[in-house]
């Protein structure tokens, strides 16, 4: 059961990758934040290729890694009109910093717990990612790069891995900050979700019209 859950989480995340990727084609922009985008690839990397996970997950973390390249690229096109004040130099050295501290902070918070899972950086890189989200809708003011179905999605896919976890990994049972991040993260999801959908309803757009 927890095989088949997981599963289901990754193409919910899957999906959320994807629809990140197409929305920011449209809207000329990117739509992951930077700070998540550099842990997310990290994670990814580390457990693809450091310290591969077994298969299923390994192979949902080689399509996590692939789509998380394409939003990279999105990021380094497109982050200029976000960032209007920064140079193309200084815009790159951003991101390589952030890409250098994420990649460094899943590492040693792999080694610190022991967790070859990687579900401390995971769902704390999750925690974070959900936070940024309202950040980046509060910043940008509009609905650039985001979409209704992006945060459903992300929030069934950590949603079912959560509770996936919760159930069925020892590493859940016996800790307290597991469990503090999942309740956390359902809950910023929602809040994320309510706010996209007040959005929709300001500008009068039908659900069914903005994927």
């Amino acid at each position: 059961m927890y095989t088949a859950l997981m599963i289901v989480g990754g193409l919910f995340w899957s999906l959320t990758y994807i629809l990140i990727i197409r929305r920011g084609i449209k809207d000329r922009t990117y739509g992951m934040p930077l700070a998540a985008l550099c842990a997310n690839i990290s994670w990814e990397g580390i457990f693809s290729f450091i310290h591969p996970h077994s298969p299923p997950q390994l192979y949902i973390n080689y399509i996590w890694f692939l789509l998380d390249v394409l939003i990279v690229f999105q990021f380094l096109k497109y982050g200029k009109s976000e960032f209007p004040a920064l140079s193309n130099k200084k815009l790159y050295t951003m991101f390589l910093l952030a890409l250098v501290t994420g990649f460094g902070l899943v590492l040693s918070i792999t080694y610190e717990f022991n967790d070859w899972q990687g579900a401390y950086a995971a769902f704390g890189q999750n925690l974070m990612m959900s936070v940024l989200f309202i950040v980046m809708l509060f910043s940008r003011g509009d609905l650039r790069g985001q979409s209704i179905y992006i945060a459903l999605f992300k929030m069934f896919g950590t949603g079912i891995s959560s509770l996936a976890f919760y159930l069925y990994q020892p590493i859940s049972q016996g800790s307290v900050l597991l469990p503090f991040f999942f309740v956390s993260i359902f809950v910023y999801d929602v809040i994320y979700a309510g706010l996209i959908y007040r959005k929709y309803r300001e500008y009068n757009i039908p659900l069914w019209r903005r994927f």
